[in-house]
């Protein structure tokens, strides 16, 4: 079975010439052609100090305030999505620009967070996945900035959220493709002891951090591929670059982590 590979970049990564680089390569090598899905970092709390703004946090989630908006607006559907559709376009890769506004493609509704309020943050509650699945068909890469549409105009959305939510449509709209969430890090997998795991699951994970073998910078990572997983993804992978160039060229590579039992 073929796997469409909805890639999730972090936006800490975007701003790295080698890196958009290595990324376009492996994305023009990739049948079927991928989904990229991005954040926008350190460089949408610059915009919003730029505007006047003052980044704040709940439970180490960005507020968006008026201004933290207009600034996720301009850097995710804005800056950042360009560079990426430029680099594409240049290396040869048939790539359409968008947000999850354009077409009503993520539909959002406000995200309540128990320690305060976020401001405008959406929670997906759908995709149009019948829009993704029409450009990939035609050999289309879509590159979406996570911005997307609430009952009341538009919500910043965490990209390890959009990410899932976008695989989970997908996956639920194709049976003979399977649909897979890939985190590019700077790790090239997951480590328990000295050991690279190739497959784990999501309840070895959570055995893993709760003893202690799964720390530090490891955690924020597998839980992106958990809050994926819960969004209805059937499976994440964690690699690095080097990894995700494996992958485009039909090798294995990182950390598979699936909601079953380890295959």
């Amino acid at each position: 079975m073929k796997t469409l590979r909805v890639i999730k970049i972090g936006g800490n990564d975007i701003d790295d010439e080698t890196f958009v680089t290595r990324l376009t390569a492996a994305v023009a090598a990739m049948r079927p052609v991928p989904v990229l899905v991005h954040g926008g970092g350190k460089e949408i709390g610059q915009m919003q100090v730029a505007l006047g703004g003052e980044p704040r946090f709940v439970a180490g989630l960005r507020v968006s305030d008026a201004t933290a908006m207009a600034a996720a607006e301009m850097i995710l559907a804005g800056t950042v999505n360009t560079r990426l559709v430029v680099a594409l376009t240049r290396a040869g890769v048939d790539a359409w620009g968008m947000s999850g506004v354009d077409r009503g493609l993520i539909r959002v509704e406000r995200y309540h967070h128990p320690e305060g309020d976020l401001g405008r943050v959406g929670s997906p509650v759908a995709v149009r996945s019948g829009v993704l699945w029409q450009l990939v068909q035609s050999g289309v890469v879509p590159v979406i900035a996570p911005v997307s549409l609430g009952p009341d105009g538009s919500y910043n959305v965490n990209a390890d959220e959009a990410a899932g939510a976008v695989a989970a449509a997908m996956a639920t709209a194709s049976r003979d493709v399977r649909v897979e969430v890939t985190f590019v890090t700077n790790v090239a997998g997951v480590r328990i002891g000295d050991t690279w795991m190739p497959d784990l699951t999501a309840h070895a994970i959570e055995q893993a951090i709760a003893s202690g073998d799964i720390y530090g910078g490891m955690i924020p990572k597998v839980q992106a591929a958990l809050t994926v997983l819960a969004a209805g993804a059937a499976q994440a992978r964690i690699v690095n670059m080097d990894g995700l160039e494996a992958l485009a060229h039909g090798h294995d590579a990182g950390t598979c982590i699936r909601t079953g039992g380890v295959q």
